[in-house]
């Protein structure tokens, strides 16, 4: 057995790999002082064992590494490898060449110890040499100082020197230990026979206690039949409850289009309530000119009673035709004047009929225009808010079918460390949440943990109460991802490029390791063309999504399509808050639409008040005014054919009777058409307030 071989590397002055051969039975290594020739042995009882810094001449073991030089950096590891002949089996060791290596580390401290290329143990390396003369203390090596130390030696020192060349060392140090075990197991059978003694006082309550927990195990296992029972019943509760959402989901489905129908209904409804008010105002109308034709007949009746009246006054106070004439002409110029004041006032009222008769024209086209604004409104109101109770009962329970997820989230006070599902932690700029999600993809439903050891209890839990699967993960395992330098050069300079998707996330300091670990490296385009041009400049390296949805992985296939129903967290929370802010709008139009419209009927019926009140007014004057003008040329008749003959006294008593009989029947049919007209008013209100 001889040494072949050493080679070095970082070790005191060799900071380069270097290889020292040794071919011939005697060499020699010279050199000037300083140049490590020293250096070398001491390589070679440092891979033998040596533990002293001081015989390796520094202060601490890291001194062997090499520290630097003016012109060269500093080193973190020395090694240095012994290679020896072992054709003859010296060595206990089957190979004919063994190799021993020895590594120290500048960072940790820490050692490492081989033979042939295998990690093992210091003690294996000194077993290895133990009986053959070498070692770190043995007189194969004699170093500076080492002569006069054996000379100036003790007998029982140089005793053990001998004894390490002859080889006797190695049996007495298995003699050492061969007595130590035997001292150690003398002890140990001390303690056996002690251990035995109190056992022995204990056999009587570990009896006891035995039998305790064979009771305990029966009823731990009672216990967990109950649980697993009780989870049974628990997990029929929940399917339960899930065929229960569905149903409910499917009667607001059936609610909405029996809410459809009922609109359709509703509408018809509407439009016979409004044929029948158009009748009712066609029947009012009507009895307004049959009641107008009353007060005229009414009218010209009390005129021709008072005219009659007025007539037999005059016959018993006028005793001759001449008295009478006198008296005929000053009330034909009073009767004027009242006739022309009369049919003055009587045609501005008909003026301000037709006026109101055209704001009531103009109000119920008006009327019409904001009932058709609040149905519209108002149905688009009720199909929002249809949808958005679908959406807020799929939002209550995100994850019915993974009982996992549900599992984690219903239970996350119980479980440190959760921070909650991907999807619902992060928060995404408005307009970019169908591209986020697709670049997270299945990660979106992920649960994120503080670190492994929350993530390991969250499964354990699982585990334990079979409550389904889920994924975790840890913000101490994510890894960062990023586009390089060069590939950002490019993007930028793409057309439709818009940036990476951890752009677009809000919440970037609390989730930074997710964010930057799943969408650091994820590019976002506007559309397929921009992506496809992207993906060609960027060799097919990153994964890119679109505003759409759609996405082009690594290597260039292509995803995309749309379902009908897309039950997307964060695209869900997305539409929920379009869905609000809708609904909100649509509110305020339902409310500016009733406001306009009670408007609108107010402005109608303050038009019908009006014009009713001015064909009343009418109804009463235009009697008035034929009374006056039906006077006026009486009076004129009588001037011009007085005569002695034309003061009949008891015809016009004959004739004033059969008035009071006319004027009386007026009377009563005024009374009943006035009746009709009312009830058909309280008729028509009834009407529009069920419309």
């Amino acid at each position: 057995m001889f040494l072949k071989r050493i080679e070095m590397q970082g070790f005191k002055s060799f900071a380069d790999r270097t290889i020292i051969q040794f071919d011939h039975p005697i060499t020699g290594i010279v050199g000037p002082n300083g140049c490590g020739k020293s250096n070398i042995a001491d390589s070679v009882r440092w891979v033998l064992g040596e533990q002293s810094a001081k015989s390796m001449r520094g202060d601490k073991m890291n001194d062997v590494i090499f520290a630097g030089s003016a012109d060269r950096r500093r080193v973190n590891m020395a090694e240095v490898t012994l290679v020896f002949d072992n054709t003859n089996h010296i060595l206990n060791d089957d190979k004919d060449e063994i190799e021993v290596t020895r590594r120290l580390f500048r960072d940790s401290g820490e050692a490492e110890y081989l033979i042939n290329r295998k990690n093992v143990r210091l003690k294996d390396i000194v077993d290895l040499f133990l009986d053959t003369g070498l070692g770190k203390d043995s007189l194969s090596i004699i170093s500076q100082g080492n002569v006069l130390t054996f000379a100036e030696a003790k007998p029982l020192e140089r005793r053990g020197i001998f004894e390490e060349a002859a080889g006797v060392a190695k049996y007495k140090k298995r003699k050492l230990e061969s007595l130590s075990k035997l001292e150690r197991t003398k002890a140990n059978l001390d303690r056996s026979n002690d251990i035995l003694i109190e056992l022995e006082k204990q056999v009587s309550p570990l009896k006891r206690q035995a039998r305790k927990a064979e009771i305990y195990r029966e009823k731990k296992k009672r216990l967990e039949e109950i649980e697993i029972s009780v989870l049974v019943q628990d997990i029929e509760s929940i399917h339960a409850d899930i065929e229960s959402a569905k149903k409910a989901l499917f009667d607001i489905e059936t609610k909405t289009t029996m809410f459809s129908t009922d609109i359709q209904i509703n509408e018809t409804k509407l439009s016979e309530s409004r044929r029948q008010i158009s009748t009712l105002d066609r029947e009012i109308n009507d009895l307004q000119d049959e009641l107008m034709k009353k007060f005229n007949e009414i009218a010209g009746l009390e005129a021709r009673r008072t005219e009659l009246d007025e007539k037999r006054k005059y016959i018993v106070e006028t005793g001759t035709n001449e008295q009478k004439a006198k008296q005929l002409a000053g009330l034909i110029e009073e009767a004027r004047v009242e006739f022309e004041d009369r049919q003055k006032r009587l045609d501005a009222l008909n003026t301000e009929i037709r006026l109101y008769s055209q704001q009531l024209s103009a109000a119920a086209a008006n009327i019409v225009d904001k009932r058709s604004e609040y149905d519209q409104a108002s149905n688009r109101l009720r199909s929002l808010e249809n949808r958005k109770n679908v959406i807020d009962q799929l939002m209550r329970n995100p994850f019915n079918n993974q009982q996992g997820i549900r599992s984690i989230m219903d239970n996350q006070n119980a479980l440190s460390g959760i921070l909650g599902v991907i999807g619902q932690v992060l928060q995404v700029e408005n307009g970019y949440e169908e591209a986020v999600s697709t670049a997270l993809g299945a990660a979106m439903n992920h649960i994120v943990t503080v670190d492994e050891q929350a993530a390991r209890d969250a499964i354990r839990f699982l585990n334990r109460n079979q409550s389904g699967r889920a994924t975790f993960l840890p913000l101490t395992v994510c890894t960062p991802r990023y586009v390089s330098q060069d590939n950002q050069i490019i993007c930028q300079n793409t057309k439709g490029y818009l940036g990476v998707a951890s752009d677009f996330v809000k919440n970037q300091d609390q989730f930074e390791p997710v964010i930057t670990s799943l969408l650091n490296n994820v590019l976002v385009v506007e559309d397929m063309e921009a992506g496809n041009e992207l993906s060609t400049l960027t060799k097919r390296m990153y994964k890119i999504v679109t505003l759409g949805g759609e996405v082009i992985h690594r290597g260039g296939s292509m995803t995309g399509g749309k379902t009908r129903h897309d039950t997307n967290i964060m695209t869900m929370r997305k539409e929920a808050e379009e869905i609000n802010a809708l609904i909100d709008a649509e509110s305020a139009r339902v409310t500016l639409a009733t406001k306009a419209l009670n408007q609108a009927n107010e402005a109608r019926d303050k038009a019908a008040q009006a014009m009713s009140e001015k064909r009343y007014a009418v109804a009463a004057l235009e009697p008035v005014v034929d009374a006056k003008k039906a006077k006026y040329e009486k009076l004129k008749n009588d001037l011009a054919l007085l005569d002695p003959k034309g003061l009949n006294q008891d015809g016009d008593e004959s004739h004033t009777e059969e008035l009071i009989v006319r004027l009386n029947q007026a009377y009563l049919d005024r009374d009943t058409i006035t009746n009709d007209m009312k009830a058909k008013r309280e008729q028509r209100y009834q009407i529009n307030q069920e419309a």
